[in-house]
């Protein structure tokens, strides 16, 4: 049974120690790469890394910026709450590697572009490129802010510490060594975050598995608890966690993340060569794998320990993402430093992510709004990034204080991804797969497909889903004693959770037809809705416009051979034809060399 909250103790100085010493380390590689850039002031080494990168600390750097203190805690709740189907996602990370790295990553590579948005002006116009820049600027500050906001309330929940104070500490460490050190030291500090992320998921799981006496314990609790709930074939749209939400519709939310959100695909251009940036995609899903793993498990010891008083019901926490601190507290409160290694874990998951959302919307902003209408110099637009950093990284702490309002945050987070990623990956796939798609097409598809998401999305928060459809598995406080209960000191979260009473008002109330229907489709389907409806009417206006007339330069679209697919006799081409498609080299625009055929790639002289 759980420790009441009496029993629980605050943080020890030597877990202040371990905290304090990732802050510190992550704000050192900032200031080590600050200085070791003084010579290199253009905005494209800031903001790029100078294309000098090994696969390696890209695919950590790659793992660790979205599997951020929303996956730390928020997946272990979900779990606890919803059971074990979370760890499905190992299929949609398998299948949006793949995509990524085979149809996304070479266009972008081959365009050697700082912007992924700069390749809508390319294949369209710059409207659309704007369109396009703003549209993820909002997905990137919102998003942001619920990443700040999930380990603040960690550590509010573990040590007392001001809830503000720790978003705001948060925002302007992340914000010091990104505006001091650009890509390269967001790169690296994501390197050592994620060693910190899977120690302090090691620590809890070790801890977890000896006081329930072994894994089998776990296990058999959370199959009788009902949480080895894998596979669920059920095709009801409506269903929160099926199989097929999670393989469908979370395979095209993280290609939307993956494939073409600048934040990843930043990071991937910056690799020195294609093979090594295709090398980084997939040892990354060793790495998602990994967290997913670690995180899943996570969920079910919390659910083993908890299974027969479960705090959050018995008002011991104030929301379920609060779950796993309080479980750190209850089973780690005799070791010393190790509960402030789990917070660390939380902040550098935070951290990592943070920064590389405050590089990428500096680096959209400087490419996409400011560097096409001036005429500054590499060394003004440097500086001129820096203080975008900056001015990002503020704005961001300031809206954390929304992501308060948003109930769980692992589902307000995918959610958001999922009303703003899919029209923009229905916008790349117009682009890179439909040569005759035109300008008007692509505003036309996007602006549709962005309201049709966007109503949904904002229809769910309004009006969640009712239980039958989101489908919580049953919590009991059965063996607590109630007597001796007293609810944690949290300055700033003493109310009911968000989803709970909007979701208590929504039943009392008349509830709207479209609240049973439309708004409760499954948040993981905001994805597919966005990018079909896009993709769709892309088409029609398209063609309707005279889209079929256009010439269109090949290196803008999708091309077979980029692809592994190539190795299959069946889709070479001829040697003229690689030819005549080298042809187009130097890039019109640019006039850099087409960087897809490296020395680790294809050359000319072997076509001879």
């Amino acid at each position: 049974m759980a420790a009441s909250s009496s029993e629980i103790g605050l943080f020890s100085p030597w877990d202040y120690v371990v905290f304090a010493a990732v802050l510190l380390i992550s704000a050192a590689i900032g200031i080590y790469y600050a200085f070791a850039g003084r010579g290199k002031t253009t905005s494209k080494e800031f903001l790029t890394g100078g294309r000098s990168m090994t696969a390696l600390p890209v695919a950590m750097s790659l793992t660790a910026s979205f599997m951020s203190a929303v996956t730390i805690l928020g997946t272990p709740a979900d779990v606890y709450r919803y059971g074990a189907m979370y760890s499905i996602f190992a299929i949609s990370y398998a299948l949006v590697v793949i995509i990524c790295a085979e149809i996304f990553l070479p266009v972008f590579y081959r365009l050697n572009i700082a912007s992924t948005y700069e390749y809508l002006e390319l294949r369209f116009n710059r409207v659309v490129r704007i369109l396009g820049t703003v549209i993820f600027i909002i997905e990137m500050i919102l998003y942001t802010g619920i990443v700040i906001y999930a380990p603040a309330l960690a550590l509010n929940q573990v040590s007392g510490f001001n809830l503000w104070g720790a978003m705001i500490a948060t925002g302007l460490v992340c914000t010091f060594y990104c505006t001091l050190g650009g890509l390269k030291a967001v790169i690296w500090t994501d390197a050592f975050q994620i060693i910190i992320m899977i120690a302090g998921f090691i620590a809890v799981i070790i801890r977890g598995v000896v006081v329930q006496g072994g894994i089998q314990t776990i296990i058999q609790d959370a199959y009788y608890g009902e949480r080895l709930n894998f596979w669920d074939f059920d095709p009801h749209p409506l269903r929160r966690h099926t199989f097929w939400t999670i393989v469908i519709g979370g395979t095209f939310l993280w290609t939307g993340i993956y494939g073409v959100n600048q934040s990843q695909v930043q990071r991937y251009i910056a690799c020195k060569s294609r093979f090594q940036a295709k090398l980084s995609l997939y040892i990354n899903l060793v790495g998602l794998w990994a967290i997913l793993a670690c995180a899943v498990l996570s969920g079910l010891i919390l659910y083993s320990v908890y299974k027969e008083c479960d705090p959050w019901t018995a008002k011991r926490v104030s929301a379920p993402d609060q779950l796993m601190p309080y479980l750190v507290l209850d089973i780690l409160r005799n070791y010393p430093g190790v509960p402030g290694l789990f917070v660390a874990c939380a902040y550098s998951g935070t951290l990592s992510t943070v920064s590389s959302s405050i590089n990428a919307l500096a680096a959209v902003t400087v490419e996409d709004l400011i560097k096409p209408y001036t005429n500054l110099s590499e060394r003004k637009l440097s500086w001129l990034s820096k203080g975008m950093s900056a001015f990002y990284g503020i704005l961001c702490i300031a809206m954390s204080a929304i992501a308060s309002y948003m109930g769980s945050v692992i589902q307000a987070a995918l959610s958001i991804f999922a009303m703003v990623g899919g029209p923009l990956l229905g916008l790349f796939s117009l682009g890179m797969f439909l040569p005759f798609c035109n300008p008007l097409g692509a505003i036309v598809g996007l602006l549709v497909g962005f309201s049709m998401s966007l109503w949904a999305g904002i229809g769910a928060q309004i009006y969640p889903p009712l239980p039958e459809m989101s489908r919580p598995l049953p919590l009991s406080t059965a063996a607590c004693n109630f007597s001796e209960m007293v609810n944690i000191n949290i300055t700033t979260f003493t109310e009911m959770p968000v989803t709970i009473v909007s979701e208590a008002q929504a039943q009392a109330s008349e509830r709207p037809l479209l609240a049973d229907y439309w708004y409760s489709l499954s948040y993981l389907y905001f994805s597919i809705l966005g990018t079909l409806v896009t993709v769709a009417v892309g088409i029609i206006v398209s063609l309707l416009s005279g889209g079929w007339k256009q010439n269109i330069n090949p290196d803008y679209l999708y091309k077979l051979e980029d692809s592994i697919f190539y190795m299959f006799p069946c889709c070479r081409k001829s040697k003229a034809e690689k030819i005549e498609d080298i042809s187009w080299r130097p890039h019109p625009k640019t006039g850099h060399e087409n960087p897809s055929f490296s020395p680790d790639d294809i050359s000319l002289s072997e076509l001879k």
